[in-house]
């Protein structure tokens, strides 16, 4: 290393989050520094903890000799826990009797955010309505998004 380096700061993966926003977010870190390829490979180890550090340590030595290797490793090895939402789940969702609508409005929200498929805004809001309780329906369908 030269004089003054300074490493990077890199999150912890223990093996519970999602290993796809992991590996992300290290390689920009490490590409803000100028850490590319192979170098990846040697840096990886410093942002792993818990599950995910026994797991590379178990592996066998020389196994995994390239960045692409280990990276294909790591994502088979730990999986997403996030819950991808399809297109007829958001068009499902509907407010719940008794909930608020800033409650409903939140959680539609939360749902499109976790949608695979890409929507509009002015679709999102008139998918975001038409779960509505009827007479909020009845009061917003004449009112035209900005």
């Amino acid at each position: 290393m030269s004089a003054g380096y300074q490493p990077s700061k890199f999150q912890q993966f223990d093996g519970k989050g999602n290993p796809k926003q992991h590996i992300f977010h290290f390689v920009e870190t490490c590409n803000n520094v100028g850490t590319n390829g192979d170098l990846l490979v040697k840096q990886f180890v410093r942002t792993l903890n818990c599950n995910a550090f026994d797991w590379y340590c178990d592996l066998e030595p020389g196994m995994l000799d390239t960045w692409e290797q280990l990276e294909q490793e790591c994502l088979n090895r730990f999986y997403s826990t996030r819950c991808t939402v399809s297109m007829v789940e958001l068009t499902n969702a509907c407010q719940w009797k008794d909930e608020p609508v800033v409650d409903y409005i939140n959680r539609w929200r939360h749902l499109s955010l976790n949608c695979k498929d890409r929507l509009s805004e002015s679709s999102g809001i008139e998918m975001c309505i038409k779960g509505m309780q009827w007479d909020l329906q009845y009061i917003l369908q004449g009112i035209q998004p900005l």
